[in-house]
């Protein structure tokens, strides 16, 4: 029975994977799940403008995600991880800033950003990552486990915590990008955590 053989004796990569999803799903959820309710309630924007905005954030993915794989096996998985952690810390506050001039280039601009690179970096990387956490035996049920687990943690309570943090602050956004930058410090320590695999033999 492959999973009680991973929580009994491969908890690590388990754990690591679920690490690493965290921060992707935060950044999925929140600029193309809550932002929709945001932007048309307390911004007072078009819905059409923020869906359009996703749909064009999905057409750069297309070419995005099997970019940043690449680059991922150049340079290394840990470190297209780090970057995309780094960008998360470092935009979680603009974001929401930019949301805020209400002009939908830059609305358009900022969501696009936001999924590509807090979340599409390590979604085009992370397919590969976690599957290589596990050995052969084990890869299938690994690999989904803490893939699926991470994403209903992280994506089943993001929407539900950003609402409940904007309507503790008044309508203040500054709790999210906290959140935000809080789910990037946990994927950034899964990061450090987890083995570089790229360019290595399979077991």
């Amino acid at each position: 029975m492959p999973l009680v053989e991973i929580f009994r004796d491969h908890r690590r990569p388990f754990l690591i994977a679920v690490g690493l999803k965290v921060s992707e799903i935060a950044w999925a959820s929140i600029a193309s799940v809550f932002v929709i309710a945001y932007a048309t309630t307390q911004l007072g924007l078009s819905r059409s403008l923020i869906l359009n905005a996703v749909m064009a954030s999905s057409f750069v993915a297309l070419f995005s995600i099997p970019l940043f794989g690449w680059l991922s096996d150049l340079v290394g998985r840990r470190r297209m991880f780090y970057a995309s952690c780094i960008f998360s810390l470092l935009f979680a506050f603009p974001f929401f800033w930019l949301m805020e001039t209400r002009d939908p280039l830059i609305i358009s601009l900022a969501v696009i950003v936001a999924i590509s690179f807090g979340q599409m970096v390590m979604f085009g990387i992370g397919a590969p990552w976690y599957s290589e956490l596990f050995t052969a035996r084990l890869r299938y049920s690994g690999a989904s486990l803490g893939f699926q687990i991470g994403a209903a943690l992280s994506g089943g309570l993001t929407p539900f915590i950003a609402a409940s943090l904007m309507a503790w602050s008044g309508g203040a956004t500054w709790p999210i990008s906290i959140y935000l930058i809080g789910c990037a410090l946990i994927t950034m320590f899964a990061v450090s955590k987890a083995p570089e695999t790229a360019g290595r033999a399979l077991s």
